[in-house]
């Protein structure tokens, strides 16, 4: 898998990783920029992320390979918030069913063009694959700020499954509940 050549920088709340892929990328403290971008897309989503993973994409030749974020740095049932900026690049869902043989689904594509933003709610991580395939004919960079909910550093917290924001109140929810 050849994935962003620059590497990964992450801002998020103090003492939060993500580890993927073998790579463990530490939160940096918010950027004040980042975290202007992370307070919109969270009233947008109606989820308040606490973390920030950016990936620069040199041009079309760096891509992302089938995945689904399912490591355990993740709250369950979170969404996921990916903003893009810079290149139109194409973004594909291939359902788990179609993969493995069991199903004849489509995959789905979505153009992802500098400025949208892309949400993945539960269940879409559990029975999707996603990836960011190479387009030879992109020369341009591209960034992409995916927006997650990280389990906290700290064993005696309390771990929510999600966070919904609804006009001045803030609540947590049960892992079962989807947003």
């Amino acid at each position: 898998m050849k994935g962003p050549l620059s590497g990964w920088v992450a801002f998020g709340e103090e003492g939060l990783t993500y580890t993927f892929s073998g790579v463990t990328v530490p939160a940096l403290t918010w950027d004040p920029i980042i975290l202007t971008i992370r307070d919109l897309v969270s009233e947008l989503v109606g989820c308040q992320f606490n973390f920030v993973l950016l990936n620069r994409y040199k041009d079309g030749t760096d891509k992302i390979g089938e995945h689904r974020d399912d490591e355990k740095d993740l709250v369950p049932k979170a969404p996921i918030a990916s903003l893009s900026l810079g290149a139109e690049r194409d973004f594909i869902f291939r359902h788990v069913d179609a993969r493995q043989g069991k199903a004849d689904i489509d995959p789905v594509t979505i153009p992802l063009t500098s400025g949208s933003l892309l949400v993945m709610r539960h269940p879409t991580n559990d029975v999707w694959y996603h990836s960011l395939p190479e387009r030879r004919n992109v020369f341009s960079p591209r960034i992409n700020l995916t927006f997650r909910v990280m389990v906290p550093p700290s064993a005696t917290q309390k771990v929510p499954a999600f966070v919904i924001k609804t006009g001045s109140t803030t609540q947590w929810q049960a892992d079962s509940a989807p947003i």
